[in-house]
């Protein structure tokens, strides 16, 4: 039997909500040893989106479900189809000196304050962010229930590694590119062998920094 694509479902859940604009927040490189934590905001009008349009976003979902190519062709099409977007990121040296929960929620709060409007409600994956001037709910699993949240994840996956393949070349050995900053088993290797960049988070208890003697 043909699966069917998850987004109209994802759709319909927003819609279910009864109010015309839903606003949804996710991030990316929450565990990540280096790199930042990127939240990303979507901002949908569900009177303005067109049949065609739930078409052609018909493979939405969470972004980890996704390839790196079907989030790359997801992309523009949120951009596109979407009332508004904002991407918030926070870089390791403030991740460090704020501590990564508080870091999360902040700038979740920042990304659904940036795209929400009058009459919205604002819709966040798993953690609820304390306050926000406009309705907001907590949605357990919302990267794989809400289009808005499942929108949000896609662009701060793909904006957050496109930084990190950026930025791979200022920093060879460590292999950004390939593990955008996640503890890969090779990306531990290259800690072990080079060290550490100006990239990766002091304050994340790993073991792949163990025998570096830094603390944190």
């Amino acid at each position: 039997m043909k699966r069917r694509p998850p987004g109209p479902k994802l759709f319909r859940h927003d819609r279910s909500l009864g109010t015309r604009f839903v606003a949804g927040a996710d991030e990316a490189g929450r565990g990540c040893l280096a790199g930042p934590l990127v939240a990303a905001a979507v901002l949908f009008d569900q009177e303005r989106l067109r049949p065609a349009d739930i078409r052609a976003l018909s493979a939405l979902n969470d972004s980890k479900r996704q390839t790196p190519a079907g989030r790359a062709e997801l992309y523009p099409l949120i951009l596109r189809l979407a009332t508004k977007v904002a991407v918030i990121s926070r870089c390791a040296r403030g991740i460090d000196q704020r501590g990564l929960h508080v870091t999360n929620l902040a700038a979740l709060r920042d990304a659904l304050t940036a795209v929400a409007c009058e009459g919205c409600i604002c819709l966040s994956d798993g953690f609820s962010l304390g306050e926000i001037r406009h309705p907001h709910r907590a949605v357990v699993g919302g990267d794989g229930t809400s289009a808005a949240i499942a929108a949000a994840s896609v662009i701060a996956k793909e904006t957050r590694d496109r930084y990190m393949r950026r930025v791979d070349g200022l920093h060879p050995g460590w292999e950004f590119a390939q593990h955008v900053g996640y503890a890969t088993p090779e990306h531990r290797d290259a800690i072990e062998r080079l060290g550490i960049t100006p990239l990766h988070r002091l304050s994340f208890q790993s073991t792949a920094y163990q025998q570096l003697s830094l603390g944190g």
